[in-house]
């Protein structure tokens, strides 16, 4: 019995690098920022773009002097790059993780009132206990994160749970929220521990749009009579504090906000809620198919002996 020889033609396609260069372009708009990003000089990147643009038939940037944007047909082909590149770092990672799961860069995003709290304890725990991983964080709200963590551009995320979304989420750990007010504020003076109805006609200052925490502070205000405070939204916890001891309002801090330095200030005082206290749960994500589950495993049981 003869063999049957089969042919296939591969047509034109962007390498890897091209496909990288790409991406970097579409992240940073611009190729000056791209190029330094990728440690390749401009001209070899603006060649292997317009290489990839020629291979591809298409025009993915418009660019000028001033500005780099995106083409609608461009938008897809980063999506797919995303999604391509994703699936070659799924193979060489498989293979790492065959040989030594707990080597090379991990991506790690965190929610901005979560990480000043978390990270400095957990960041040495995780060099000392696997000395071959790298940590690599980003710090965004939740929405990024998200976003981030679909289109493949970190491995987990750590923020308050739930969360929508197609991913695999552990549960880490819960903590309470205090509430801050000014000393010579009249809500300090109550005894015993608060209410959400004390806080009804109080002036409260939260986050800016987009900070899931502001969103988990409304919820406790919800069904009182509070008043946001309009012509203020704070990008940081440690500003609303700030703003709390000019006597601006009060807002909501949790836990581990208050602990150690950060809560240190004569002129704020933290009081506790009454059972049941008004909490958020913070959980790690990350996406069900991910090659990276052992590390992933691994930083959550540091994270978790260092929660709280």
């Amino acid at each position: 019995m003869g063999l049957i020889c089969y042919s296939y033609q591969v047509t034109d396609r962007p390498t890897t690098r091209q496909l990288e260069c790409l991406v970097a372009v579409a992240d940073h708009h611009s190729f000056r920022r791209a190029a330094a990003t990728l440690g390749i000089s401009q001209p070899a990147l603006s060649a292997q773009v317009q290489t990839a643009e020629h291979l591809l038939g298409v025009q993915v940037f418009e660019r000028d002097r001033r500005s780099v944007l995106v083409t609608p047909a461009g938008d897809e082909v980063i999506a797919r790059a995303r999604i391509a590149l994703d699936a070659i770092d799924a193979v060489n990672d498989a293979a790492r993780r065959r040989a030594e799961p707990l080597v090379g860069p991990l991506r790690l995003g965190v929610i901005p009132t979560i990480a000043p709290y978390w990270l400095p304890a957990l960041l040495p725990s995780v060099r000392k206990r696997f000395p071959k991983l790298e940590l690599i964080l980003r710090e965004e709200q939740t929405a990024r994160l998200l976003s981030q963590l679909t289109a493949g551009q970190i491995e987990v995320a750590l923020l308050a749970i739930p969360v929508p979304g197609d991913v695999t989420t552990a549960a880490i750990a819960h903590e309470s929220f205090l509430l801050a007010a000014p000393r010579n504020a009249a809500i300090v003076r109550k005894r015993g521990r608060l209410s959400e109805r004390d806080l009804e006609d109080e002036t409260v200052l939260l986050l800016e749009d987009g900070h899931c925490l502001r969103d988990q502070a409304l919820d406790v205000c919800s069904g009182v009579g509070v008043q946001e405070k309009q012509d203020f939204r704070a990008t940081s916890l440690e500003t609303l504090r700030q703003m709390v001891a000019t006597g601006a309002g009060v807002t909501l801090l949790p836990e581990l906000a208050s602990r150690g330095g950060y809560g240190n200030s004569r002129d704020v005082v933290l009081r506790p809620f009454a059972d049941p206290q008004p909490r958020r749960y913070i959980g790690a994500i990350w996406r069900k198919t991910t090659a990276r589950r052992p590390a992933i495993d691994a930083v959550c049981d540091l994270i978790e002996k260092h929660a709280l």
